[in-house]
């Protein structure tokens, strides 16, 4: 089935046509923006009304074509104080309309600007409500975005010759290559927040993650420092770390059972506090003896409820994935601490042998919501009382 633009009433000057191929050949015509070239990737879709740059620039996006199901997207522009990492990794956008010239005092370039800039294929004037439906029936899948003249039935054999994101290990393509300090706290309007005190040190293990978090932790007064994926325990253990962090990222978490499984499980045999978000919570299952399962169409969006089942109290949450830790065969030494209000799955678990916990929003999301924030406290608060508890064996010793 082929569903061509409608009349927008927008004056465009010469666009350029492009076309959305599925791989179950259905097609989605539009106009092409950013880098007009032939782009692959899995097709989702994200109910975000906000903070397209977030997402844009969002690490576990990589190998992924993302729909905004809200309209105006571009409207306030991009600059360079909002992004999550410096090179973006999604492999492509679909929007309804076309990126409007942006009307924000801190806008620094357009959308279709940047996206050409750093070489992400968009298209617009595609119906994408028809698209997100189609996405919730059939399930996530992979897509091609092709500008000028195409045939179909070739680009359809193209895209199922592509890889499956189930099996896909893409942590190792974002993570940073070498350790480095991360210093800067959240961001204020009107300049910088001061940091808090620096009272812990904390590891993050970088499988693609978000600069926010990271601000975010530098806030609470830990002094961070990140990792590459590949980083082994032992190394880690050597910077003698108050907590361990185990960062959000793309791809299967079960494909990067090689190396970073074995080493979050001796992380937790040292007894080091441990906190995981997204990926990392997915990672941190596994490492318990949990298992993950690729879901249909995932979740991605700033205003999905899960409750916390400690307190019982609904929190509105930040989500971004596509993978869930299962319930089959749950391991006993797993605590489930939350689920989504949608469709009942794992959102939160904590070990009960460990300090380790973790959640599968975004705590840190900017913009929020943020009624999970409170998870970086309990974090703090773990690693206060294991330093509390290491300074009371010295002293009995």
């Amino acid at each position: 089935m082929i569903h061509t633009p409608k009349n927008q009433g927008i004056a465009l000057a010469e666009p350029k046509k492009a076309a959305l191929i599925l791989a179950d050949g259905t097609v989605f015509e539009g106009f092409s923006f950013g880098k007009s070239e032939k782009t692959f990737g899995e097709i989702c879709f994200n109910t975000a009304m906000t903070g397209y740059q977030e997402i844009l620039t969002d690490p576990s996006y990589a190998g992924q074509i993302i729909t905004f199901t809200f309209p105006h997207i571009g409207n306030v522009g991009m600059n360079e104080e909002d992004i999550e990492c410096k090179t973006p990794h999604a492999s492509g956008l679909v929007v309804r309309a076309k990126p409007t010239l942006p009307s924000n005092f801190r806008s620094e370039t357009s959308l279709d600007q940047w996206c050409e800039k750093n070489n992400i294929s968009g298209i617009y004037g595609i119906d994408t409500r028809a698209l997100t439906r189609h996405i919730r029936t059939k399930g996530a899948q992979n897509v091609a975005i092709v500008s000028g003249e195409y045939k179909a039935d070739a680009v359809v054999k193209e895209i199922q010759a592509q890889p499956s994101m189930k099996g896909l290990d893409l942590a190792k393509n974002v993570t940073g290559k070498k350790a480095s300090e991360w210093k800067e706290p959240v961001w204020a309007l009107g300049g910088k927040s001061k940091p808090a005190k620096a009272t812990y040190n904390v590891v993050a293990l970088d499988y693609g993650c978000k600069q926010n978090i990271l601000r975010v932790l530098v806030s609470y007064g830990c002094n961070v420092t990140v990792v590459p994926a590949e980083t082994s325990a032992k190394d880690i253990l050597k910077l003698k770390p108050d907590g361990v962090f185990l960062s959000n990222g793309p791809g299967d978490p079960a494909a990067t059972g090689v190396y970073a499984i074995p080493t979050i499980q001796e992380i937790l045999e040292s007894q080091t506090p441990v906190l995981g978000i997204c990926l990392g919570h997915q990672m941190l299952g596994l490492a318990l003896g949990a298992k993950t399962e690729k879901m249909k169409q995932g979740h991605r969006g700033a205003n999905h409820p899960v409750q916390d089942l400690r307190t019982k109290k609904v929190e509105i949450t930040s989500q971004n994935h596509g993978f869930v830790v299962s319930d089959e065969k749950l391991p006993s030494t797993i605590e489930v601490t939350h689920r989504s209000l949608f469709d009942g799955t794992i959102q939160g678990i904590r070990a009960k042998n460990y300090v380790a916990f973790s959640v599968q929003g975004h705590p840190e999301a900017s913009p929020g919501p943020h009624d999970t924030h409170y998870m970086f406290q309990e974090f703090v608060d773990a690693m206060t009382a294991n330093q509390k508890s290491e300074t009371k064996k010295k002293v009995s010793k």
